[in-house]
């Protein structure tokens, strides 16, 4: 049984974890990523995807199970074990509130915590695949009964920490995004607002050898350069008005990690000259200050607008945008990769359930038939509000149906359907053989066009083999372009 995983261990301040951490990572391949405090390891958690949980308590303390006793809600899946010194005060009611795996006591053996994280991720994914399997049965039962829910289970979709997704545009991009995080080159990530340019930042920098040090974001939307060249660069005390004390900036907090930079089409031309030489030299020079620092950071870049159309107008600097495309990503928008919905709102119903308490079925096939129907300007932003509503709308016990559908999304699915149809077709030629041929290709043309020429997935919906549909398309003079 594959149990790998990713594991956050929160370690009080002075504890040695070196050999715990040397065992989970080199003899069990873990992915782990030590912390110092329960706020920081809930960041973390809120980036990346986090299988288990190992907090330390010390003398009389409760802080690492209190953690634990909040994940337990915030956190349901995911695994928890508590290290603490003291068996005699434990609580068994405490422990039980918390829903402890397994507590161990210190001084801890390496061997011992690695067996019993090994052991708890097995249990793990046990649970998931009874859970699965008992979601299977729920509905093969309704089925049976007659229920009209008809409901569906997804085909396996694909993870890339919080990037949910199914289509080849995005499966190419994320096996991409993850070669290119174990690299030191900078990123430029661009794409509609929405789309989740934020997330992809993040799960590289998680993927990367940076991923034991920060990650700090900064918009760079609308801020004065003053403002933003003390929040990147940092200032001294007295430089400008206002400035009551030193700031050491993001880039030298976060050296030797990541600064994600979002909305960097709006920086000014001057701003542009102190960006590019930093990440040309590497050097700092806080505001007021008359010594360069140097930083080690990697910067990845987003931005909603296209910066090669920017330089073309001379509005961003050319040799900037070089320095920042060390890897370049375009971020599909949802309206062009409609296989995602699916599984998106499938992740999303089932996350926005857990948060609210509901006990939430799933969502029917004629609902995720409706919602991949949809355009969703805002993109995955506007189709997780929109489940999030659904799921607030539906009782417990129940599937999330059309009812629970916004007005306005449900006409726009209707209309595009109707203008699927063939409605008003008058077939060209006037054989019989030429009108059917006619047809063909008008049938033929349109589904993939609606399958957004995803020839397997046309091949399929027309019962056709790809060679079949290969040989239709070449006989029809059918492109892409129209």
């Amino acid at each position: 049984m594959d149990h790998s995983g990713t594991v956050v261990i929160v370690a009080r301040p002075g504890s040695d974890w070196s050999d715990s951490l040397e065992v989970l990572s080199d003899r069990y391949a873990y992915r782990v990523l030590s912390v110092g405090s329960p706020a920081e390891a809930l960041t973390t958690m809120s980036s990346i995807h986090v299988d288990l949980a190992v907090a330390e308590d010390r003398q009389d303390e409760t802080v690492g199970l209190d953690f634990l006793t909040r994940l337990r809600v915030s956190h349901p899946d995911i695994m928890r074990v508590y290290v603490t010194p003291a068996p005699s005060s434990l609580s068994y009611q405490a422990l039980s509130k918390a829903a402890i795996y397994q507590f161990l006591l210190t001084p801890l053996d390496p061997a011992q915590l690695g067996l019993a994280v090994e052991r708890a991720l097995e249990a793990r994914e046990l649970h998931r695949r009874h859970r699965i399997l008992s979601r299977e049965f729920k509905i093969s039962g309704a089925l049976m009964f007659g229920e009209r829910r008809d409901p569906v289970l997804r085909p396996e979709s694909h993870q890339f920490e919080k990037l949910v997704y199914a289509s080849e545009k995005m499966a190419e991009m994320c096996d991409l995004a993850r070669q290119a995080a174990a690299t030191e080159l900078p990123i430029l990530i661009q794409g509609e607002t929405g789309t989740g340019k934020e997330l992809l930042a993040r799960a590289i920098h998680y993927n990367s050898p940076r991923r034991a040090s920060p990650l700090l974001v900064q918009n760079c939307g609308g801020m004065p350069d003053e403002l933003l060249q003390s929040e990147l660069f940092g200032h001294k005390r007295g430089a400008f008005t206002g400035a009551i004390s030193d700031r050491l900036g993001l880039f030298r907090a976060a050296d030797a990690g990541t600064v994600f930079l979002d909305e960097i089409s709006d920086v000014s031309p001057s701003f542009q000259v102190s960006l590019l030489r930093f990440l040309q030299e590497g050097e700092v020079k806080p505001l007021g200050a008359d010594k360069v620092i140097h930083c080690n950071v990697r910067i990845i870049a987003a931005s909603n607008k296209r910066l090669q159309d920017l330089v073309a107008q001379g509005k961003f600097r050319q040799d900037l945008y070089f320095r920042l495309k060390g890897f370049e990503f375009e971020v599909p928008p949802l309206r062009d990769r409609p296989e995602d919905i699916g599984p998106l709102a499938e992740f999303f119903a089932a996350k926005h359930a857990d948060a609210m308490g509901r006990k939430v079925l799933g969502i029917t096939a004629n609902t995720l038939e409706k919602l991949a129907l949809c355009s969703f300007p805002g993109n995955v932003r506007e189709l997780e509000n929109e489940i999030r509503r659904m799921v607030a709308l539906t009782k417990d016990g129940e599937y999330i149906t059309t009812r629970n559908m916004a007005p306005s999304l449900l006409a726009t699915a209707s209309a595009r359907k109707q203008g699927d149809g063939l409605r008003g077709f008058v077939p060209e030629g006037t054989t019989l053989k030429d009108q059917v041929e006619s047809l063909e290709k008008q049938i033929v043309g349109r589904a993939l066009i609606r399958n957004h020429w995803n020839q397997s997935r046309t091949a399929t919906e027309l019962g056709l083999s790809r060679v079949g549909l290969a040989n239709k398309i070449k006989r029809y003079s059918l492109n892409e372009n129209g």
